[in-house]
């Protein structure tokens, strides 16, 4: 089963840790703290600046938020990060077996259920910020 992409974590990780610590926020640090290449780091910055969450200074200047962090929403970072494919979370397979009475319907009645969980979790992340996440730290 494929997971939801790792660029959501790894974005909100980013955004708290330049809320946390925003003079020390270069992009070897971020990917220090998150334990990954800095290529991947770069490419995320890069999708969080594309929406106007962050503010990246080139060589090693770092990273600043545009937004304070009672102002960004998980949601916000979720979309910024393009975690799901064609707007849609989940996929359903291809060509199922239209004589059989469940590859005929299964799409139809699968869908609307998978759209609501969909919207379901979107509307959650939409009520957490990233101040209430940091505020958890210990």
């Amino acid at each position: 089963m494929k997971q939801i992409s790792t660029r959501f974590s790894i974005a909100v990780h980013a955004l708290s840790l330049i809320a946390v610590s925003p003079q020390d926020c270069t992009g070897d640090f971020i990917a220090s703290s998150v334990n990954t290449n800095p290529v991947v780091i770069r490419r995320i910055m890069g999708m969080l600046k594309k929406e106007g969450l962050v503010d990246v200074r080139p060589g090693v200047g770092g990273a600043s938020l545009l937004k304070s962090s009672d102002q960004i929403t998980l949601l916000d970072v979720y979309r910024a990060v393009n975690v799901t494919e064609e707007n849609q979370l989940f996929r359903i397979h291809e060509k199922p077996n239209f004589a059989c009475p469940v590859g005929r319907n299964i799409e139809g009645v699968l869908q609307d259920e998978l759209k609501e969980a969909q919207t379901a979790m979107e509307q959650r992340l939409g009520q957490v910020t990233l101040q209430q996440l940091i505020d958890k730290f210990k």
